[in-house]
This record gives structure tokens, C-alpha cells and sequence, in this order.
């Protein structure tokens, strides 16, 4: 009787931890659900010959950070946004914001950080030999989101930028200029 009386509490407590485990696990966000990425072009349509600007709208979960492209520490995971041409266009080099110094618990000195919303500007240009129509430019967006407690493995997303591309650059209209102001 005492074994059985023993073996059913064993059982409970059992069920108990097993059942508050995925409530635990469920506290900790992953860092694709921390960060909310959007992709915008400057010109829509874009003409052939045209050169345009994507955005790259980073979201960040209050509570958490990304570190900046200019990182603090050697150890740290930069922000990092790479694009895959197709035939037709070319870019320039990623425009990263100036990140904000922040003091945290686990650091001894401030960390170049982004939280809130930041911006990341691509410069393109859709050729003259640029495919007609919709187009697709494929955009891998990298970083490692933390918050004053933890840092949650980097992730790498993939993105879709979608350029509509006419037959002229007079053919371009200026599309979602509030993410192409000057910083």
C-alpha cells in the first residue's frame, strides 16, 4: 500500500513538471518572432536605368535588441543584410544606421545596439537589360536578438523584395517615402 501511495505521488509530480516544461519553454520568444522584418522599394514601378532604394523595416520586440552593424565586441553578431541579384540589376553597399550606446547588466561597457524600429537602405539598380514585370530579389537578413536577461540564437531570414520594372526610367514613381527620408 505504502509503495502504491508512493508511486502515485511520484506519478503526480511527474505530470506536474511535464506539464508546466512547455509553459517554461513557451517564455523564451524566438528570435524570428522578435524581430518583424518588412520590405519596401522606393520607386513603383521602377524603370529600366533607374536606380531605387530597398528598406528593410526591423520591428524589434520592446523589451529586446539587435546589435548594430558596428559592433561593441568582437564576440557579438552584428546585424548583417546580404541580397541575391538576378539578372538585370545591381546594388551598392547596405546603409546600416548608427546604432544607440546602451548599458546593460551582463556588459561592462555600453553596446552599440537597434531596438525599437531601424531602417536598413540597399541601393539598385534595374539595368537597361532589366527583365520586365514583376521581379524578385532575394534579401538574407541576419542578427541576434537579446534582452536584458538573454540572447537568443542568431537567425538568418530570408526575404522577399518585390520590383515592379518598366520599360523606362520616366516611367518610375516614388513609392513609401517615409522609410526613404534622410536619416
Amino acid at each position: 500500500m505504502k509503495r502504491k501511495v508512493v508511486l502515485f505521488f511520484a506519478a503526480v509530480l511527474f505530470a506536474s513538471l511535464a506539464a508546466l516544461a512547455p509553459a517554461a519553454h513557451a517564455q523564451v520568444p524566438s528570435g524570428k518572432d522578435v524581430v518583424k522584418p518588412e520590405v519596401y522599394a522606393s520607386l513603383e514601378p521602377a524603370g529600366r536605368g533607374s536606380s531605387f532604394q530597398l528598406a528593410v523595416v526591423m520591428k524589434i520586440r520592446p523589451g529586446f535588441h539587435v546589435n548594430a552593424r558596428e559592433k561593441s565586441e568582437e564576440y557579438l553578431i552584428a546585424t548583417d543584410l546580404k541580397a541575391q541579384l538576378p539578372e538585370g540589376f545591381s546594388s551598392g553597399d547596405v546603409v546600416y544606421p548608427k546604432g544607440k550606446l546602451e548599458k546593460f547588466t551582463f556588459s561592462q561597457k555600453p553596446l552599440n545596439v537597434y531596438q525599437d524600429t531601424v531602417i536598413l537602405r540597399m541601393p539598385v539598380t534595374a539595368l537597361a537589360a532589366a527583365p520586365l514585370g514583376e521581379q524578385h530579389i532575394a534579401l538574407k537578413l541576419r542578427y541576434q536578438a537579446c534582452s536584458t536577461e538573454l540572447c537568443l540564437p542568431p537567425v538568418t531570414i530570408p526575404l522577399d523584395a518585390v520590383v515592379n520594372v518598366a520599360g523606362s526610367a520616366s516611367a518610375a514613381k516614388p513609392a513609401h517615402q517615409e522609410f526613404f527620408k534622410a536619416p
